[in-house]
């Protein structure tokens, strides 16, 4: 048997109600491309050439716990959809310091580190401002020169997540 990659449209063109949920339950998972209003974020290391007396060179570059925080204050102010150095965020994506770099979905990435979240972008924005894990992240990078920056984007294109998923398990008999 082939299986459809489509659902007919029902009565009067309309898609059923079933496709439109798993349709949204897609878009959600990561697992469709998603576009609209964004708020992108970079983060970056201090320039090499700063070296402030008694500081740790470990408080003067991005650690994966400062892209988390970013993350999850945009999650919780309402964001939609989101990336990691243009790599789909999904419910398995963890974001792991390795030496100098971060590996996302097996990859390593070097800094700068950019985070794009679709969403209401005031709401997006309100959320970073509120966070203590953001204030926190950016009173180090005002002090020490960490790079933090961020904006609107009017209009930004995520695409579907194409990764591993994890294996449903099964009961044995």
């Amino acid at each position: 048997r082939r299986r459809k990659n489509s659902i007919p449209p029902g009565p009067a063109g309309r898609v059923p109600r079933r496709s439109c949920q798993r349709s949204n339950a897609s878009r959600t998972a990561g697992l469709a491309a998603v576009k609209g209003p964004a708020v992108r974020v970079t983060l970056t290391d201090a320039p090499v050439d700063v070296t402030p007396p008694g500081v740790s060179g470990d408080l003067l570059v991005v650690h994966e716990q400062d892209i988390q925080n970013v993350v999850n204050a945009l999650w919780t102010a309402g964001a939609e959809a989101m990336t990691i150095q243009g790599q789909r965020v999904v419910s398995t994506t963890a974001v792991k310091c390795v030496g100098n770099t971060v590996v996302l979905h097996g990859t390593a990435y070097a800094p700068p580190y950019v985070i794009t979240a679709i969403g209401d972008p005031a709401s997006l924005e309100a959320g970073l401002a509120s966070d203590t894990d953001v204030q926190i992240y950016r009173q180090y990078a005002q002090a020490y020169q960490l790079g933090y920056e961020q904006q609107r984007v009017d209009q930004t294109t995520m695409p579907a997540y194409t990764g591993p998923l994890p294996q449903q398990a099964t009961s044995v008999r």
